[in-house]
Formats: C-alpha cells, sequence, structure tokens
C-alpha cells in the first residue's frame, strides 16, 4: 500500500499578503475552494493509500488537524518537526514512523501547496511508478516542461526502463533562458516537481549510506518521540543536530537507484502570484479574478480580493491583491520581488509579515476590528465543543457579548451560561475561560480595555491544548 506523505512545513513569503508565517498558502483556498493541503490530500483519494502522514511544524499542527477533520480524514501521523532542516530530514521522520508499522511501506512524498490540474494523469503516473518503486527504485516526478522556465530545477532523464519511465541521470539548477530553452529543445528535460515515490526502507538505505548524519539524528529523534494527543513528536534535543538538506543534494543526486516518472498534468508549485494566474481560468480579456472584482478595459491581469471591492481601469499585466490590512500591486512578471518586500517588513517588525487579521486558534478564530490607545474590539468565533485556556490578564478587563450560539463563562468561581444578546464582564486579574458547549459556532463580540493590550499578556493556568503562559 502507498503511504501519502504531505511536507506542510513552507511560510510560502512569495505569495504574500495571503500567505504569512502564521497561516502560510497551503492553508488557503488559493486555486479553488479547499485549501491546498485539502486539494493535495483529496487527490490521495483516487489511490489505493494508507491514512496519510503530515509532517509539519509546531506552530501549524492545530491548522493541519483541523483541515484533516474538515475532510474526515483520520490521519496516520501529524510529526510535528523540532525546527524546519529541509526535506531530506522530514521525509526520514515519516520513512522512520512508516517502516515500524510496514517494512514494505512505498511512500508518496507530496509538497501540500502544490496545484495539480490533470488529477486522472497524475494518479496514472503514481501507477506506472509503483512498480519501480517497489523494486527498489526512488522515483521521482518530472514534469513535462510547457515553456523554457527558469524558475524551475531540472531533471535529465536516462535511459528508458519503460514508458514514461527513465533512469535518473541527473539535476540541473534553475537555469538561465538560454539554456532553458535548449532544454526544452533537446526532450531530455523534464521540470523537477519535488514529488517522490520511494520505499521507506530504501529512502533509508541511501540516506544513510550518502547522509548518515541526518539518518542518526532522525533515527534519535524518533526512538525517543512521545505521542501528545493526535501529534507525534520527535524528541528536540536529538533533531537539534540534524544537518539540513534537501532530497535531491541528500540522496538523489549521488544514489544509482533513482528513477523518473513523466508527468503531463497541469502541475504548478504555485511559486509567485503569476503562476496562479497561469493555472486560473481566465476571461476574454486574459483576467484571472478571484473574490468581489470589477474590471474595466484590463487584460491579462490577476485581481484577488478578500475583504471588500477592487475596481480597475485601464490596466495590463500587473497583479492586484487585497486582504483586510494589506493591499499589494505588481507587475506580472515581477512578483518574485515580493520577498523584498517581506524582507523590509520583517526589518521594521511590522506584524503583517506574520499575522492576518484574522488569527487562528486550536479552539476557533479572532479578528481585531477597532483597536486604539486603550481599547480594542475583536470578533471572537469558537468552534463547537472547544474551550479556551483558563487564564488571566494583569493589565487589561475584558466584556463579551454573545451574537451567536451559546457561551458557557467561567469567572473565578463562577460557572454560568450565556444565550444570544447577553452579556458578562471580566473585571482585570480574574480568573476566566470561554467554552462552547454547543453543536454549532459560537461567536462573540470582546471589548478590551486597559493599559495593554498585547496577547502575551497571558497567564495560562489550564490549557486542554498543551499551551503554557
Amino acid at each position: 500500500m502507498i503511504t501519502p506523505v504531505l511536507l506542510s512545513g513552507g511560510i510560502g513569503s512569495r505569495l504574500w499578503p495571503v500567505s504569512r508565517e502564521a497561516h502560510p498558502k497551503q492553508f488557503q483556498p488559493l486555486a479553488g475552494e479547499l485549501s491546498m493541503l485539502q486539494e493535495t490530500l483529496a487527490r490521495t483519494r483516487n489511490l489505493q493509500a494508507t491514512a496519510p502522514v503530515v509532517v509539519c511544524n509546531e506552530e501549524h499542527r492545530f491548522m493541519v488537524a483541523e483541515q484533516l477533520r474538515e475532510l474526515h480524514i483520520d490521519p496516520g501521523a501529524l510529526i510535528l518537526e523540532p525546527q524546519g532542516r529541509n526535506t531530506a530530514p522530514a521525509v526520514a521522520l515519516a520513512a522512520l514512523h512508516a517502516v515500524q508499522a510496514d517494512p514494505e511501506a512505498i511512500l508518496l512524498v507530496l509538497p501540500a501547496d502544490h496545484v495539480i490540474v490533470d488529477v486522472a494523469s497524475f494518479v496514472e503516473a503514481v501507477g506506472k511508478a509503483l512498480p519501480a518503486a517497489q523494486g527498489g527504485r526512488l522515483m521521482t516526478f518530472g514534469v513535462v516542461p510547457s515553456s523554457p522556465e527558469t524558475g524551475y530545477g531540472y531533471i535529465k532523464c536516462g535511459d528508458a526502463l519503460g514508458e514514461g519511465l527513465y533512469e535518473l541521470e541527473r539535476f540541473v539548477e534553475k537555469p538561465d533562458a538560454e539554456t532553458a530553452t535548449g532544454y526544452l529543445a533537446s526532450g531530455d528535460y523534464l521540470w523537477n516537481s519535488g514529488m517522490f515515490l520511494i520505499g521507506a526502507a530504501a529512502y533509508l538505505e541511501e540516506l544513510g549510506a550518502h547522509a548518515p548524519g541526518i539518518l542518526a539524528a532522525c533515527r534519535a529523534a524518533m526512538e525517543q518521540a512521545r505521542a501528545d494527543m493526535d501529534f507525534v513528536r520527535p524528541e528536540a534535543g536529538a533533531f537539534a543536530g540534524c544537518p539540513s538538506d534537501s532530497i535531491d543534494y541528500a540522496v538523489m543526486e549521488h544514489t544509482a537507484r533513482g528513477g523518473v516518472v513523466s508527468l503531463d498534468c497541469g502541475w504548478s508549485d504555485v511559486g509567485a502570484w503569476s503562476a496562479l494566474w497561469e493555472v486560473a481560468q481566465r476571461d476574454g480579456q486574459g483576467n484571472a479574478v478571484r473574490g468581489d472584482v470589477v474590471l474595466d478595459n484590463c487584460s491579462d491581469s490577476y485581481f484577488y480580493s478578500d475583504s471588500r471591492l477592487v475596481a480597475a481601469t485601464g490596466v495590463e499585466d500587473i497583479v492586484v491583491v487585497e486582504t483586510a490590512d494589506a493591499v499589494l500591486v505588481a507587475s506580472r512578471d515581477r512578483v518574485q520581488d515580493v520577498k523584498n518586500i517581506v524582507k523590509a517588513l520583517k526589518t521594521g517588525d511590522r506584524p503583517e509579515v506574520s499575522l492576518h487579521q484574522k488569527v487562528y486558534r486550536p479552539w476557533g478564530s479572532y479578528e481585531s476590528l477597532v483597536s486604539a490607545g486603550r481599547f480594542q474590539v475583536k470578533r471572537i468565533v469558537v468552534n463547537p465543543g472547544a474551550a479556551l485556556s483558563l487564564q488571566m490578564h494583569h493589565h487589561r478587563a475584558e466584556h463579551w457579548i454573545v451574537v451567536h450560539g451559546t457561551a458557557e463563562v467561567t469567572c473565578d468561581e463562577k460557572v454560568f451560561m450565556l444565550g444570544e444578546d447577553e452579556s458578562t464582564y471580566i473585571p482585570l486579574g480574574h480568573r476566566h475561560r470561554l467554552a462552547n458547549p454547543g453543536k454549532i459556532p459560537l461567536e462573540l463580540i470582546e471589548v478590551q480595555s486597559g493599559t495593554y493590550l498585547g496577547e502575551d499578556d497571558i497567564v495560562r493556568f489550564d490549557d486542554v491544548y498543551g499551551r503554557g503562559s
């Protein structure tokens, strides 16, 4: 059986302002109604596969769990990387976990933030590669290039192993335009997709041969791993010394067991806003639109509206992306430079680099509506059956007004219920907790007042999600 392994550790800074460190692109519905992580999960349903394994970081763990729950998918494991160490260690953690249950496990390694338009062709390619992977080959998916793209790495194919299957001759770094044109003309090169079909045991053998430091650190971390609710936590101290490297550099460039399966499926790694324009449906003037957008005499452009009307007239070859707290305007051929904007925001310690106005938490979400010197107004949504931590604040008081649903409120020794249009006051310094005992989302308005309103003014006494103060 195939075990899908989703790698969900990136932050997607080139898709700012929609993708941010605390809520990156894989959790966003950028190319459809589902998030990119959910789209990737949904593709695996077309395969004869076991429950998926997802490798992600600590901060994103509850978003991953919630997005699986929305699809009614029970994961085989949610492995939390103590630190980001690139793809070779991430896959090693998944492989070490998989071989415990099945020594012959075959891993389908998928980045969680790619787009595949033709799912049937993807499934067919997996089927073609499976016998080779079962025979010990480390198979990578090479995408048939549609243009001399300079933003992708390439794979040179060697001798044929079968229809659409080749020996892996070598990897090639991102080329210049002239070199990429030559690659396309030769017919011997495919785009490097970063997707793999590999035996877990075979991968660990090759990793031990070519990057033994990575294998040793990952093995030690998994031997001391602990279960935490639905999560697997590799031991952080053992993992801290793990070298950082990609599968390509650590294994695939050195192994004699590499293979390539050709893939023609409308693939994109969605590395920039221009890539979303390329895979999106466009109108007769070449415009791709998402959200509330009105256009006049515009062409070959991408418009994304998240929270308000976006209107444009007389423009071409641009990208406009609107969110509640930021707007990006860029030339379509310069969107890779968004990384410079993100760097400037980080240098200026701007919150927009990491947080949206709407912030997701394991219990639900909150959204800042108004903020001034000594008060702040938030919209809070608590998922059915969820509860915030038992907590207190040193510098602020809170007033809660229930808009929708039913709230269970703890304030010191008192526990009581609030219905719609009812409210309560939480004085400064009092222990309190908000919970949703109902079967529908709880929505309320919170008015904070005090000398300091930062999120770090929280002292937690009890938390079902294992968060400290």
